[in-house]
């Protein structure tokens, strides 16, 4: 299984990189799918109207921190 992220307008293979943690817990791409691909979603919103509140799902990849919203990642079954 290959996980695949828009990355800054780059479609990436998160699998590439052996160090990719992907989840609050930070898991590898396949572990993080296989466990119930978590994201950061609050059910109560604190405030309406702020970027702060959206659903997104935290990377690191190659070192560098990401924050992403779950519709620019892709599975892909080998």
């Amino acid at each position: 299984m290959e996980i695949h992220a828009c990355l800054l307008g780059n479609w990436v293979c998160l699998n590439d990189d052996p160090d990719c943690k992907v989840g609050t817990r930070g898991c590898s791409p396949n572990t993080w799918y296989e466990e119930n691909a978590e994201i950061w979603a609050p059910f109560n919103r604190e405030d309406e109207h702020t970027y702060y509140q959206l659903n997104y799902v935290p990377i690191i990849y190659k070192g560098k921190s990401y924050r992403i919203n779950p519709i620019f990642i892709q599975i892909s079954e080998l």
